[in-house]
């Protein structure tokens, strides 16, 4: 698999890093809308490490962009992107943090119920069998993408799907990925990065998103210098793909990056 994808012309100055662990392309559409006006690098990550995929990360940043770069992070990539300033704080421009997790155990105790609660009764026992496997590591990629599609109903406010989005899952990714992640998260390894980053950081979370707001805002605004939490109404966790909230979220995330380029 081509783990870069470029868009646009160059200088490549903003990389684009995908959610899962383990669903690559899923940046696709945010890469396409903003590449009328920006060299956009949309990064696949292909590690089966979080360091692996850091390793991979500055590979990839080192051999396309035009460095320092902004670093744009979706859901999973917004922990990466984050751990990746962290260790090497001269090749990040700024952080844009998108739909995070929860930077510190203690706010993702409601995640799994807020989001079974928001299924239908079907949905939510189908939801609860794929749980049970995936919590035992004896899924593959289609159970992943079935969970995947149903949190996706949980975790959105209106959501539009697209026929053209194509997305690589990888189960083998996500969970070798995912349960080192976990780890860091849980042991403070993961919200301790803050003390090492010197860029700009901006979350953009929506207001109905399941992965708490405040599991950003709280643990960010105490630990970095110099950071910013935008919030965006009658939005998800995908907030391209949200009927409400996709024209603001490209105007927000546009006049991010504007600041930084021009």
């Amino acid at each position: 698999m081509k783990t870069i994808r470029k868009y646009g012309k160059p200088p490549f100055r903003i990389g684009l890093l995908h959610g899962g662990p383990g669903a690559a392309g899923e940046l696709q559409p945010v890469a396409e809308h903003l590449s009328a006006d920006f060299g956009i690098l949309e990064l696949l990550q292909t590690a089966q490490s979080v360091s692996g995929q850091i390793a991979e990360l500055y590979n990839q940043l080192a051999s396309s962009s035009a460095l320092p770069v902004i670093l744009v992070g979706y859901s999973w990539g917004a922990w990466l992107g984050f751990m990746f300033a962290a260790q090497y704080p001269d090749l990040v421009k700024k952080l844009i943090l998108i739909s995070a997790g929860a930077f510190e155990s203690k706010f993702e105790n409601d995640l799994m119920s807020i989001r079974l609660n928001r299924l239908n009764e079907q949905d939510r026992r189908t939801a609860e069998q794929l749980i049970s496997v995936i919590n035992v590591g004896n899924a593959d990629n289609e159970t992943l993408r079935l969970f995947g599609k149903l949190m996706t109903i949980a975790d959105s406010y209106a959501y539009q799907p697209a026929d053209g989005d194509v997305v690589e899952v990888d189960w083998t990714i996500y969970w070798s990925v995912w349960s080192e992640a976990a780890r860091l998260r849980d042991t403070n390894k993961l919200i301790n990065c803050a003390d090492r980053i010197r860029c700009p950081v901006v979350a953009i979370h929506g207001d109905y998103d399941s992965h708490p707001i405040d599991g950003v805002d709280q643990p960010l605004s105490r630990r970095l210098k110099d950071f910013k939490l935008i919030r965006i109404e009658k939005c998800g966790h995908t907030p391209w793909r949200e009927r409400f909230a996709k024209d603001s979220f490209f105007e927000i995330l546009r006049s991010e990056l504007d600041s930084e380029i021009k």
